[in-house]
């Protein structure tokens, strides 16, 4: 089972790959600058909004960047399913 954790390691491969801050990465993925940080000191969100996410780094992720190995990325699940 995927938790936030996870999540926010695909944030952090994500911004670190564009060097970009986690502002600029929760607001392209939450529309919400500050949801990230949030997420970081421990809130929680929705199981939509949490797939919704992992959608939106899949479908946008940079070429030449590894997406964390420990996390699976949802378009394999959906061509393995």
């Amino acid at each position: 089972m995927q938790q936030i954790a996870d999540l926010l390691s695909v944030a952090d491969a994500y911004k670190t790959g564009l060097g970009i801050e986690d502002t600029t990465v929760s607001a392209r993925v939450f529309n919400d600058s500050k949801k990230l940080s949030a997420l970081r000191a421990g809130a929680d969100i929705t199981i939509g909004r949490f797939n919704s996410a992992l959608r939106w780094f899949d479908d946008n992720w940079p070429d030449g960047v590894r997406w964390p190995v420990q996390v699976q990325r949802p378009h394999h699940e959906e061509a393995e399913g």
